[in-house]
């Protein structure tokens, strides 16, 4: 009752009542932005000069290198390890079978907790591409609706390390630094390679791909790249397109302007987590054992399968010393009529 009877103005200047002190407020007039527009633009034009920065310079250098790296040993794995992709969804599968863990979902989301129907999958399924707009300089005016196609699309990883100053089109850059051209060549469609040459390139490209998602996180800390939070547009730059061409369901027709956040690393680089097959699973994951089957990346689940060693960290994801799951006669039987030659 005795803080009713106050005056406000009391309060306001900020007197104290019973040991508390009320600060006093004070409003800042209105302030006129269209004079202070020169003034931000010439500060955004001299920010400019402070880019790139030369100690993130050699790292950019590296993760371009590992990403050519690691494009080259997928290319050369998948001639020896087939991969199974999902016909409606972007599941996919490290084996020669797929699962039947029921989890499509099915063309445009219209069907919920289906059965995979597994084709062969290629090298997009498991290095998903990420494209962005290659900016001609990092702090240039945002990119509007109607110049969304004056401006060339390019991998966002590029488009990264351009910014930070290593040059994509170097030949120095652009060869790995592993010696196995020779193997390289000689792999061919349907062709595949000896043990121990399969072993050494699924090691380096187990390295290639620590090395980048590394690479890429050190970069994310200096430059900014914005991604959508209802799509996966991204853009390398400090601030978000204006281009129209987000769903914000995905499958929806609905076209409109991105909600720009903060990216990560699975932004740029997508690890796709796949389903990882123990060595005490059955031969082929039943939808019965899903809480049981642990998780991987893809690309580290076909290093893997090549003869690399996972690195400790993916233990507990992978659930290496978990169970197996149940087993009964429903699932000895699904897993007989699925795998041929076991009547």
């Amino acid at each position: 009752m005795a803080l009713r009877k106050l005056p406000w103005r009391d309060l306001v200047c900020g007197e104290s009542i019973r040991g508390f002190e009320f600060p006093s407020r004070f409003y800042a007039t209105k302030v006129n932005l269209r004079k202070l527009r020169p003034m931000i633009l010439k500060r955004i034009e001299k920010r400019a000069q402070f880019y790139p920065v030369r100690a993130t310079i050699p790292v950019a250098k590296e993760v371009l290198v590992a990403r050519n790296a690691l494009f080259q040993g997928v290319s050369i794995l998948l001639n020896s390890i087939p991969i199974m992709a999902c016909k409606f969804c972007p599941e996919i599968f490290i084996g020669e079978q797929g699962h039947l863990i029921q989890t499509c979902w099915g063309y445009k989301h219209r069907a919920k907790n289906r059965v995979h129907e597994w084709v062969r999958g290629g090298l997009d399924d498991i290095l998903v591409p990420v494209q962005a707009f290659h900016l001609h300089n990092m702090f240039q005016r945002v990119i509007t609706h109607n110049q969304r196609f004056d401006f060339e699309r390019v991998p966002a990883v590029l488009e990264l390390c351009w910014q930070a100053g290593a040059d994509p089109h170097d030949e120095n850059l652009s060869s790995s630094n592993w010696s196995l051209e020779d193997a390289n060549d000689s792999v061919h469609v349907g062709e595949s390679l000896s043990p121990s040459d399969l072993s050494f390139v699924a090691e380096k490209t187990l390295n290639a791909w620590e090395t980048l998602r590394s690479g890429v996180e050190k970069l994310l800390l200096v430059y900014p790249v914005k991604v959508c939070k209802h799509c996966s547009e991204v853009h390398v730059g400090p601030s978000g397109h204006k281009a129209r061409l987000c769903g914000v369901f995905k499958y929806e027709s609905w076209r409109g302007t991105h909600f720009w956040m903060k990216a990560t690393v699975d932004d740029l680089v997508p690890p796709k987590i796949v389903w990882s097959q123990r060595p005490q699973d059955p031969p082929v994951l039943v939808n019965e054992g899903r809480k049981f089957y642990g998780h991987v990346p893809a690309v580290l689940d076909l290093c893997s399968k090549g003869g690399a060693r996972v690195p400790a960290k993916y233990n507990c994801m992978m659930k290496v010393q978990g169970l197996s799951g149940p087993v009964n006669s429903e699932i000895s039987r699904s897993i007989r009529e699925n795998i041929p030659g076991q009547q």
